[in-house]
């Protein structure tokens, strides 16, 4: 059961010059918005779409160009409307205007009433002109070399030189162009092109990252913004530690996975306490390393578990799998859960390399990443290994590395940072420091949950009515909030809840 913790929910605040009666002055836009591709238009009809042209490299304007593709669904009431929202799914590297299409569905009505939903595929990301670095065929045929073992540790080495280089030889000329401020630049090229004097933005996991730094580079072309499951902003952070400090997260967040399936052992009979459920988990995790299940080997079953933890629509499904090949040596729910890469999820690791390899300074000695690897693991051996061997292609990546922009929050509006206390992608201590960053900031915490995205993606109606109201009316809380968590699912009814999982 749920702690019921909800402070000052009732005290509000209304944003000075942004009453619900006060809407920003469109200029004449600059994109003729047309059909969508087929893989959007199908599920997305209402969904219109447009390029925007954009400088390969700002410090060249007048150079090579890349276009970016942008989706618009107006707002359903033209009389009500406040202007544009941009939304991000996070990553880097995450399909935008597939997620605005998935939002349009999920949004608060009033928001959807109000604000032209516009997504965008950030620089060679999906329908961007997308990048790949690896044949995914070959380079991610299941099973992968398994990330604990001391055994396979030079093969991780040269799968990770491999995968820097194979980026360098498919993608080189845009490497180097690949990085958060390129994408918040071209995120204000897009606000031009809509004729817009300032947006709205809604971004989440990395998209937090990229609206902060939107927001320090150009201030004055905020509205409203809300960062859902923040990223640690500040600059010893960004990125190594901050994939370091997934691996604490996601090892407490399993804990609490298995007291969920412990809690209801009368459906899946893996034991009454989280020792128990974890020796099940345990035992499968030992019988990989001996011989693997087809496509099944031990990094496909941390994948899978890590995954799940993002949110909860998998919790069933995983823990009967786990049940059945603990109790029944059945491993057809496990084997069927393997998530293999096609040329859509390769192009989005590549750009998680690409955008974060760049961001930012890596240790470039092997001997300091297996250090830190190895002391994590003592304690939360679930991502350790598994984590650094995702991101371990910047150790010896070829494009430049800058120093991460610091993110300070001055000239900014009032905004709202949302989190949950357990998340695993972007641990809570990151939002709250992404909070002191942002001093017009006001944080919401989703008490007792773990789920990656909790405004509009979590079903919380506290929270939902918090960011509504938002966006919207500009009320905003008069100081920090903590609101309930969302109920966990019913393994009975795993219907019944179904929540929006980021990955």
């Amino acid at each position: 059961m749920k702690r019921s913790i909800a402070l000052g929910l009732a005290v509000t605040a209304v944003l000075t010059g942004t009453a619900v009666t006060g809407v920003i002055a469109q200029a004449a836009p600059g994109l003729q918005f047309g059909t969508c591709p087929e893989d959007i238009s199908k599920p997305h009809p209402q969904m219109q779409c447009a390029n925007v042209e954009v400088p390969l490299d700002y410090d060249a304007p007048n150079g090579e160009k890349l276009q970016l593709l942008v989706s618009k669904t107006p707002a359903r009431k033209p009389e009500a409307r406040r202007g544009s929202l941009l939304v991000n799914p996070g990553g880097p590297g995450g399909p935008g205007i597939a997620f605005a299409g998935s939002l349009s569905g999920r949004l608060p009505a009033e928001v959807l009433d109000s604000y032209d939903l516009i997504g965008f595929d950030t620089r060679n990301t999906a329908h961007s002109n997308p990048i790949t670095c690896v044949d995914p065929a070959t380079f991610w045929k299941n099973p992968l070399p398994d990330p604990d073992s001391p055994h396979t540790r030079e093969q991780n080495w040269r799968r990770a030189q491999e995968y820097a280089d194979g980026c360098q030889q498919r993608a080189g000329k845009y490497l180097p162009h690949l990085n958060t401020p390129a994408n918040a630049r071209d995120l204000d090229r897009i606000r031009e092109a809509l004729g817009e004097q300032k947006i709205s933005y809604l971004g989440y996991s990395y998209g937090t990252y990229l609206g902060a730094v939107y927001g320090q580079l150009f201030p004055e072309h905020v509205d409203r913004m809300i960062l859902d499951s923040a990223v640690n902003p500040d600059t010893s952070e960004v990125w190594y530690r901050n994939n370091l400090n997934q691996n604490i997260a996601a090892q407490l967040r399993l804990g609490r996975y298995f007291d969920w399936i412990a809690r209801h052992d009368q459906v899946f009979h893996l034991g009454t306490d989280r020792a128990r459920v974890q020796a099940a988990w345990d035992g499968i995790q030992a019988e990989l390393r001996k011989a693997a299940r087809g496509k099944l080997g031990p990094l496909e079953f941390i994948d899978i578990t890590f995954m799940a933890l993002y949110g909860e629509n998998n919790w069933t499904a995983l823990a009967e799998a786990i049940a059945d090949f603990r109790l029944r040596n059945d491993d057809q729910k496990l084997v069927a859960q393997v998530s293999t890469k096609d040329a859509a999820a390769e192009n989005e690791n590549a750009i998680y390399n690409a955008v974060e390899c760049a961001d930012a300074p890596w240790p470039a000695r092997r001997r300091e990443w297996e250090r830190d690897s190895a002391e994590l693991a003592a304690n939360n051996p679930l991502g350790a290994w598994y984590n650094s061997w995702g991101v371990a292609p910047c150790r010896v990546w070829h494009g430049p590395r800058q120093q991460p922009v610091k993110i300070t929050g001055e000239g900014l509006p009032p905004l709202l940072v949302f989190n949950s206390e357990y998340d695993v992608a972007t641990p809570y201590a990151g939002a709250v420091e992404m909070h002191r960053s942002l001093p017009s900031s006001v944080l919401v915490t989703e008490k007792d949950a773990g789920k990656h995205g909790v405004w509009a993606l979590a079903g919380n109606a506290d929270a939902d009515r918090i960011g509504t109201d938002y966006l919207v009316r500009g009320v905003v809380p008069s100081g920090n909030v903590s609101v309930p968590g969302h109920p966990d699912p019913d393994p009975k009814n795993p219907a019944a809840a179904r929540t929006f999982d980021l990955h």
